[in-house]
């Protein structure tokens, strides 16, 4: 878009920043606020040009995608055309441009609810998981067994030299879980304290770093100690342990399964939310703005390092385009689906779930009081809140069928196209 800028304001206003500036200007052979407007012009009549000429480009810009009607994805490049002893000031702005587009149908569509309860045996499964949270290791002089965990050191080698962390010094192994490549752990049953062992060993042909990929290597260990795991019972002292002072173990299995049905929910409306978005992105095929696509990678790399605990670690891009498309569209669709069906978000469901999320602390009552005590603690509520309205939308416009599954089914992590 290219947008010529009137002269006689621009040069108005350098000529009234000018004369402003030599009411307090210093320079060598004038008194302070002595100096003429003409020398101030030669000097920095240029600098101030530039300085208007960018305050009215911000301007004329905002003036202009709005009388042609335009809506940019991202702030624009600017390509400058200022000549001004012809008096000629201009810019062309080069930006991209959300989408324009008509919501597709979702008449004759089908979206698969699922249904589950939380049963007896999902309960004694959560009650034996926890209790497998809770244990504790004891020494034992006996063969290391499946289960138990060892405290080792280890030297591994690649043709008779030591690699890059092949080796260790007092690190724990739990035998049985498979943390360590194929053979490692099963190697290490049958060993004692103070035992030492020669594995030969390989690694896998799709272990991730190259120069090991496939390689044949040993591993010369030690056994610095053994120990067994103690799982502790299920009765009031495990119930204590949990918060429950009177070691009521019924009220502790009334607390876990409302703890579960609360979890199942939320699994629930996740698995319908992504079934949800996935119809509206199948039936809105739209081109995405590379502006957004770039700030929606650059926001997904934060939250990684945000996750792993900080640092300047650098990831690729090709890392997060998928995700990064994803967002972007249903972004665009999720807009146009509100303004189209005038949805607003509801004051109501934004306190419920604020209250739901409060529930869950030892003091819900300050959890609410955070959120609402600034707009922006709310507004990450408000936009869930107002995703959800557009779920509910989707289901009143689709067939919804019961799709019967289980707890332990929902807790596999959802598939996201």
């Amino acid at each position: 878009m290219k947008v010529g800028l009137e002269h006689e304001p621009i040069d108005a206003e350098v000529e009234k920043r000018l004369r402003e500036l030599a009411r307090s200007a210093s320079m060598p052979g004038f008194r302070p606020g002595k100096v003429p407007v003409k020398i101030l012009r030669q000097r920095y009549g240029g600098q101030v040009r530039q300085e208007v000429f960018g305050e009215m480009v911000q301007s004329s810009f905002s003036e202009a995608v709005a009388q042609e009607e335009l809506r940019p994805a991202a702030m624009p490049q600017i390509e400058a055309d200022i000549d001004a002893s012809a008096k000629r000031y201009s810019y062309t702005a080069v930006f991209e441009v959300l989408p324009q587009f008509e919501l597709g149908g979702l008449e004759g569509k089908t979206l698969k609810r699922p249904v589950a309860e939380v049963t007896d045996s999902d309960l004694e499964r959560m009650l034996e998981r926890l209790r497998e949270q809770r244990k504790t290791w004891k020494a034992v002089e006996r063969p290391a067994q499946s289960g138990d965990r060892l405290r080792i050191s280890f030297t591994g080698t690649l043709d008779g030299e030591p690699f890059e962390g092949g080796s260790a010094e007092n690190t724990s192994v739990e035998l049985g879980l498979g943390r360590m490549i194929p053979g490692f752990e099963e190697g290490l049953v049958g060993m004692r304290t103070g035992d030492e062992r020669r594995l030969e060993l390989k690694f896998p042909d799709a272990y991730p770093a190259e120069h090991l990929k496939g390689k044949p290597v040993a591993f010369d260990v030690r056994v610095g100690d053994v120990a067994e795991p103690m799982i502790p019972d299920l009765d009031a002292d495990f119930a204590q342990a949990f918060g429950f002072p009177d070691g009521d173990l019924d009220g502790f299995r009334v607390d876990v399964r409302k703890n579960m049905e609360r979890e199942l929910k939320e699994r629930i409306d996740a698995r319908v939310k992504n079934r949800a978005m996935d119809l509206l992105l199948e039936m809105n095929q739209i081109q995405l703005p590379d502006a957004l696509i770039k700030q929606e990678i650059g926001a997904l790399k934060e939250q990684t390092r945000k996750s792993a605990g900080g640092g300047n670690f650098e990831l690729p891009d090709d890392l997060f385009i998928p995700q990064a498309k994803r967002r972007v569209a249903l972004g665009l669709i999720i807009a146009e689906v509100v303004k189209a069906n005038g949805i607003e978000v509801d004051p109501e469901r934004v306190r419920a779930a604020v209250e739901d999320m409060a529930s869950t602390y030892e003091h819900p009552q300050h959890v609410i009081n955070y959120y609402y005590s600034n707009k922006e603690h709310l507004a990450s509520v408000e936009t869930l809140t107002l995703e959800n309205q557009v779920v509910d939308w989707v289901l009143d416009q689709v067939t919804v069928e019961d799709d019967p599954t289980t707890f332990a089914a929902l807790s596999e992590p959802a598939v996201t196209r």
